[in-house]
């Protein structure tokens, strides 16, 4: 029998308290990031001037693409492991670890240097302003070489969290941002690296943080440790593996293409419309990614407990988690309405004109719609922790669709208003698909209804 530690097992006691306990964390976490990038856009736009600024929004669905893949997939490579737990299968358990583990060395040797190569291919092709794109090619490049560091951190804390531990990674996270915050400092301000700096202090702050997560993993008595032998090197496994964490990074994907195509709908607008956006969604993300922490901790609740056959825990994390996303996007709504003109002046470095009008009226618009958001959080991971990754690919096509309408509405005739709108209508098309999904599931599913 796999040894645990009692309070981190999400099978046992009150769905509410454990989801809240568990998710803290990651919502913390994600907290301190949201946080770090202000502070980062801060010093970007006093240090660097509007043009970095821009780089940096440029280069942002890219990141959602590529990165968010990556992240996708090391959540998924993890859901697999988790089940396991929660059915507590030793010798699965085992198999699952070693299994992730395998893809994720594949992962790195391919996707770094195809990555790097087409950096600048593929900014060209979102019609990037030639003034700002030698900038945002290089900090493009000098970000895709961090992949190993992504794949690394990203894997060693979904590790941490399947073992119903997040508080960890939440640790190593936080001493990280203070980490990547001075040594962008140090690069940009005694080394004159500009934004190649910023780029660089990221990679370096990754790197340690993955490098933390798993030699804390490695030391600690309590978890399994990776085996290299024929007991645990299974084939099923690794087409387990793969065959939810891979979907689960292209959902990821599938919804970053409406993210490009809407971008290259920015960029035809101009770099104030680039700057105005960039600023107004990394506020936006300050009260959104709380939102997708729970997701994350939805996801890991629901695989447990479906490891454990429990229908009823599972009903009532959804029910909790959704609650929790109603009263937190209510919090979010006040919070913008009162901090906004201090947040998009500290993002911009300006409290009127042109450009900050323009990330005013993005963040007010979307602000009324975080709901929508909240709950396609909790849907979409409900179905990725039950094991439907590839279900869930198609919420991702749903996102791609509202994008897709939005951007051609922005170069017809609506402008920047349409951009406003975008992911409002991405999310809405997503979530009802989700929550029609989950239901479907949870009515026909017969491990559920023994």
């Amino acid at each position: 029998m796999l040894s645990m530690i009692e309070k981190n097992d999400l099978t046992s006691g009150s769905p509410l308290k454990k989801i809240i306990t568990f998710s803290l964390p990651l919502v913390s976490g994600n907290v301190f990031q949201q946080f770090y990038t202000l502070i980062d856009s801060f010093i970007i736009s006093h240090f660097l001037g509007i043009n970095a600024l821009a780089a940096v929004g440029a280069f942002y669905p890219l990141s959602f693409l590529i990165l968010g893949f990556i992240q996708g997939c090391c959540i998924g490579f993890s859901i697999p492991l988790a089940q396991s737990i929660g059915r507590k299968d030793n010798v699965a358990t085992k198999q699952d670890l070693l299994s992730g583990t395998i893809i994720c060395c594949v992962l790195i040797c391919i996707m770094t240097p195809s990555m790097i190569f087409s950096a600048q291919p593929l900014l060209t092709l979102l019609h990037t302003p030639e003034r700002i794109l030698t900038i945002t090619t290089i900090f493009t490049i000098i970000s895709f070489a961090g992949i190993p560091a992504n794949i690394l951190y990203n894997y060693s804390a979904s590790l941490l969290r399947s073992f119903g531990d997040s508080t960890h990674p939440f640790h190593f996270l936080v001493f990280s941002l203070f980490l990547n915050i001075g040594l962008a400092l140090t690069f940009i301000l005694l080394f004159h690296l500009g934004l190649n700096g910023v780029a660089l202090a990221t990679v370096i702050s990754e790197t340690v943080a993955g490098l933390l997560n798993l030699y804390y993993y490695i030391h600690h008595t309590t978890f399994p440790k990776i085996k290299i032998s024929r007991q645990y090197l299974n084939y099923q496994s690794l087409i387990h593996v793969s065959t939810i964490g891979f979907p689960m990074g292209a959902e990821y994907s599938v919804s970053a293409i409406g993210a490009i195509l809407m971008q290259n709908a920015i960029n035809i607008l101009g770099t104030d419309a680039i700057a105005a956006q960039s600023a107004g969604d990394k506020i936006r993300q300050f009260f959104t990614l709380p939102m997708e922490s729970l997701g994350m901790g939805i996801a890991t609740y629901m695989a447990q407990n479906f490891g454990a056959h429990d229908k009823k825990r599972i009903s009532q994390g959804l029910l909790d988690g959704s609650l929790i996303q109603l009263s937190w996007s209510i919090v979010s709504l006040l919070l913008v309405w009162l901090l906004k003109k201090p947040l998009i002046t500290l993002v911009l470095g300006v409290s009127h004109g042109h450009v900050y009008n323009l990330a005013e009226n993005y963040l007010v618009t979307i602000s009324f719609f975080f709901i929508i958001h909240g709950l396609l959080m909790i849907f979409r991971n409900t179905l990725q922790g039950l094991g439907h990754s590839m279900v869930a690919i198609l919420s991702g096509f749903g996102e791609l669709i509202g994008r897709l309408f939005a951007s051609i509405l922005a170069t017809l005739s609506f402008g920047y208003v349409a951009i406003c709108y975008a992911n409002q209508l991405a999310w809405g098309i997503s979530l009802v698909y989700c929550c029609y999904m989950v239901w479907k599931i949870l009515s026909t599913d017969h491990q559920l209804n023994k």
